[in-house]
């Protein structure tokens, strides 16, 4: 059994614009009537980054079952500041958006095609995922990881590539990260999630890979619907095997009993008299 990690970081409560910051927030109305483009229309670095982000939200939302008060992007826009948004209007977007993200606390069934801040109450990603490739690994390990922590304040930030192996993951403390220490198996604990992250090699969509899944506190991997199907025929079978067992064994023992009555018949015993 795996047993949860004790954090030793203290949590920091997202501190609120001082007047000065007010005075410089662009006009709300302005905001709010901005055209924003919901993506850039780039197809995704290959087909295991497309199919991992499929992947996470899956289990992301397993794990969560039942619950409506988070959100799961992938690959989506995050609008959060004039400048930005209005750079992606020209085209030349200076961000975009991490290859998955998780918001908790917020109204999970609102449609959304892109995550805008200022429609949010202000709320940033509790935790980001990117997907390393060699067009993005640079960045994603120093742009977008200062990004995170001083401008989203994200609680947890990870990164992996399926590719190289590379897998890492920081949890915020002040306004600078600090790695997660891996655990034996080289998992690494979310307390966003109350799950661990690690490294799954298997299908998934007809697609063998090294894959990012999430594992519960027992250790036990976080299962897609599929495999919760599979489990469930499992189940099935193995409870219809169980019933034939029983039913090959009365069978047995009613002509066990059968052969002993006509057994007796032929002592002249008659065995509706024992």
């Amino acid at each position: 059994m795996a047993a949860a990690p004790r954090s030793s970081v203290r949590k920091r409560a997202r501190r609120s614009l001082t007047p000065a910051e007010a005075l410089h927030l662009p006009d709300l109305e302005y905001l709010k009537n901005l055209e924003l483009p919901e993506g850039d229309g780039e197809p995704l670095e290959s087909d295991w980054h497309v199919v991992q982000i499929w992947l996470l939200q899956e289990v992301v939302g397993q794990l969560l079952e039942g619950r409506t008060d988070f959100f799961c992007g992938g690959n989506m826009f995050i609008y959060y500041s004039l400048e930005q948004a209005e750079s992606a209007i020209k085209g030349n977007p200076l961000y975009k958006g991490p290859d998955f993200f998780l918001v908790k606390e917020v109204d999970g069934t609102k449609p959304r095609k892109s995550w805008i801040v200022w429609q949010e109450q202000g709320k940033y990603p509790n935790l980001i995922i990117e997907l390393l490739s060699p067009t993005t690994a640079q960045k994603d390990r120093e742009s977008n990881k200062a990004l995170y922590a001083k401008v989203f304040r994200t609680p947890e930030y990870f990164w992996y590539d399926a590719f190289t192996g590379e897998f890492a993951g920081f949890c915020l403390q002040e306004e600078e990260y600090v790695p997660i220490t891996p655990n034996e198996q080289g998992w690494l604990w979310s307390h966003q999630l109350g799950a661990y992250l690690g490294v799954w090699e298997g299908a998934y969509h007809r697609r063998v890979y090294r894959w990012l899944r999430l594992y519960t506190t027992e250790g036990e991997l976080v299962p897609t619907k599929a495999e919760l199907y599979q489990q469930a025929l499992q189940r099935a079978e193995a409870e219809r095997q169980r019933a034939e067992a029983e039913r090959q064994r009365a069978e047995a023992e009613r002509q066990r009993a059968e052969q002993l009555a006509q057994r007796l018949r032929e002592l002249g015993v008659d065995p509706d008299t024992l």
